[in-house]
């Protein structure tokens, strides 16, 4: 296998990654700065009002979209696993 080919697995895992985290990690990004807005405003800074609605935003995120995690992650594998033969020369 070349160089050229293990970097582009390597792109391809990458971006897979990338697709799959990326909503979990925008939704609770996205709570924590609502989060933030609102203690600053309120002047309230209870540390546990940050961790309670992330929490619940990342599970909310995971049931909802969990299928669609597991489809591309197994598709990538599928992938992966069917360029094994052709990886050996």
């Amino acid at each position: 296998m070349g160089g050229d080919r293990a970097l582009g697995l390597l792109n391809d895992m990458l971006w897979t990654c990338i697709y799959v985290a990326g909503p979990v990690l925008a939704a609770t990004l996205l709570v924590g700065l609502l989060i933030s807005v609102f203690q600053v405003t309120t002047q309230l800074q209870e540390m546990t009002l940050s961790y309670v609605p992330k929490i619940l935003a990342a599970t909310f995120m995971l049931i909802a979209i969990g299928p669609w995690m597991m489809g591309r992650v197994t598709e990538f594998a599928r992938t992966l696993y069917l360029t094994i033969p052709t990886i050996v020369n």
